[in-house]
């Protein structure tokens, strides 16, 4: 079959138009209980310290690990079996988060602020949910030559979705105030419970865990019974570790380190960013058609390294526009290449009997590095300055590569392993 065909092929997938919808109806929840609601709040006068006791709101997002294997374990609906274990929760968040978001809606940040918080939390709460078992039917349902595509239309889907009930929502909540916003959002959702009702089903069926005990224990026992596990948690820690230090004062950086204005830095780092990383996503997706897991995960890393010593670039040159857009968009084109891949990477470890749990326990695993590295970033800048930041930032990313090359053949032989 000629390249184009396969890509033809794998474009017009039934599969690959789910997984780009409920990438969107992944990401429109998370803007609408943090910087959309922050806004809201803001804007109505509610003081600073409850607006900073409201970040514990996106708590459920990073401990969602805890309950993913009660979505492994139970199959809560089936609509005259119509629906299988993951499109039914899938359908079950989806529905209570119209609800929960509706809700939202008809409540006041200045008059009821905690009840405001409950309601958020709970949205939270279930958006998490639904981010665990989207991850799991993407796994369960996507085909290897698929997954590096999937992860970009994914990744893609999800950003926009996140401009939409972001920057979006803030500009029309001064046309149509923020309750029609929070209702327009819920409407929106929609989107993501008319995709789950006309999703393929998994093409490999799976028998889900027999109890509660193998829910939790199976998914880690069928992980560390395979060769190189350790290495493996070791590598999904350190492999976007770099970018993702670097990342820590990035805009900081262009504000503060070479003196762009803040609306200079919104339209081209943040614009001009996400464009980037939304082709990135899928032009590293498209690639590993060709390329394969581990050599797209190689070159990806590499290039995720490199960029970001285009920064250094940078603060070696100082204020320059032309300089500015080749590093944002070369950052965040590397940075979406690296994404799409690991994601794969994360798709392949999983067992499709444990996908939930696995896939939300890995990902939490992944942001571990960054949450114990993340605060050193300002006094390494203060003690080394900005151009030796961001080549310290470089030389955080070369364990990664390094464990990589050494775990060629274990990421060769990890198909066979993941229940597909």
């Amino acid at each position: 079959m000629s390249s184009l065909s396969i890509y033809l092929q794998i474009f017009s997938s039934r599969r690959i138009a789910a997984i780009t919808l409920l990438g969107f109806s992944s990401g429109l929840p998370l803007a609408l209980t943090s910087g959309t609601l922050q806004a809201w709040m803001t804007v109505s006068g509610v003081d600073l310290r409850t607006i900073g006791i409201f970040a514990l709101v996106g708590l459920p997002y990073t401990i969602k690990f805890l309950w993913s294997p009660l979505m492994d374990r139970f199959v809560p609906l089936q609509l005259k079996g119509r629906l299988g274990r993951r499109r039914g929760w899938m359908l079950l968040t989806q529905i209570c988060l119209i609800i929960g978001i509706t809700i939202m809606a008809f409540n006041s940040p200045l008059y009821s602020p905690w009840l405001l918080g409950m309601i958020a939390l709970g949205v939270a709460l279930t958006s998490a949910s639904q981010d665990i078992v989207i991850d799991a039917y993407r796994t369960d349902t996507l085909k290897e030559k698929e997954r590096g595509i999937g992860a970009g239309v994914f990744v893609s889907a999800y950003r926009v979705a996140m401009l939409i009930s972001g920057a979006t929502a803030l500009i029309l909540s001064e046309y149509i105030g923020w309750r029609n916003v929070y209702l327009l959002m819920a409407g929106l959702m929609s989107i993501g419970v008319i995709t789950t009702l006309f999703a393929p089903e998994p093409e490999v069926k799976t028998t889900p865990p027999k109890s509660l005990h193998e829910a939790v224990v199976g998914p880690l026992k069928n992980y560390f019974s395979r060769s190189g596990a350790v290495a493996m948690l070791l590598l999904i820690i350190l492999y976007k570790l770099g970018d993702a230090y670097a990342g820590t004062l990035t805009t900081a950086f262009l504000i503060r380190g070479v003196e762009f204005s803040p609306g200079e830095v919104g339209a081209i780092n943040k614009g001009l960013g996400l464009i980037s990383t939304i082709f990135g996503a899928i032009l590293g997706g498209a690639l590993m058609v060709r390329l394969g897991l581990f050599k797209s995960l190689m070159i990806f890393g590499a290039l995720q390294a490199v960029s970001n010593l285009s920064f250094m670039a940078l603060a070696w040159i100082g204020k320059n526009y032309g300089m500015l857009i080749f590093v944002v968009t070369f950052e965040n084109l590397c940075g979406g290449m690296g994404t799409a891949a690991f994601i794969s990477l994360l798709m392949t470890i999983c067992n499709q009997k444990y996908s939930a749990t696995q896939y939300a326990l890995l990902s939490s695993l992944a942001a571990l590095g960054r949450i114990f590295i993340a605060p050193s970033s300002g006094f390494v800048v203060e003690y080394v300055g900005w151009a030796n930041f961001f080549f310290i930032t470089f030389l955080t990313a070369l364990p990664g590569l390094w464990l990589l090359l050494k775990m060629k053949r274990v990421i060769s032989d990890l198909k066979q392993h993941n229940g597909h």
